[in-house]
């Protein structure tokens, strides 16, 4: 009996010479630096999975879709650089969307307006995501689209057609 013990007291020394081996090494400090994203996401997956395995209430899909969307949001630019968020901080407002339109689905008690709000926040997020993609030149253009669209009304193009039609008796 006392050799298996010796074994078992073997095999911890042996780990822990090896995690204090790999942790002055460096891979460790690696890992946490890579892999960090980790941390929001995987509780955000397991939220989702207690409320569709009838464990929890559909409140803690709120955090589940905020918790899963910022960690592949992080993720990603933990990836392939940080650079990237002055594109995907929409995503930020998306996650708090997904939590709000997946609680609205699966609640029992419907609160009023929830999906149209999480629909509405979601809009703005792509919105807010495709001006971000555009940079400072989204807004020129989304000036002259105005101005273009201001002299078309001015002119009276719109008015013509309108004009007819009531003339007809419509």
């Amino acid at each position: 009996m006392s050799s298996k013990n010796d074994i078992k007291l073997g095999v911890f020394i042996a780990a822990a010479g090896i995690v204090i081996l790999f942790g002055k090494l460096g891979v460790f400090g690696f890992l946490g630096r890579a892999l960090w994203p980790l941390v929001i996401l995987i509780p955000g997956l397991l939220l989702h999975v207690l409320f569709f395995s009838r464990r929890s209430s559909a409140t803690v899909l709120i955090p589940a879709g905020i918790l899963t969307v910022y960690g592949i949001l992080f993720g990603l630019c933990n990836t392939w650089g940080w650079g990237l968020m002055k594109h995907l901080w929409p995503l930020l407002l998306l996650g708090i969307a997904v939590g709000l339109y997946e609680y609205s689905l699966y609640a029992s008690r419907r609160i009023g307006g929830l999906s149209a709000t999480a629909f509405i926040m979601g809009l703005l997020s792509l919105v807010l995501f495709i001006f971000s993609l555009l940079g400072t030149g989204a807004l020129y253009v989304l000036g002259a689209v105005l101005i273009a669209a201001g002299i078309w009304l001015i002119t009276g193009r719109g008015k013509s057609r309108d004009r007819n039609k009531w003339n007809k008796g419509w």
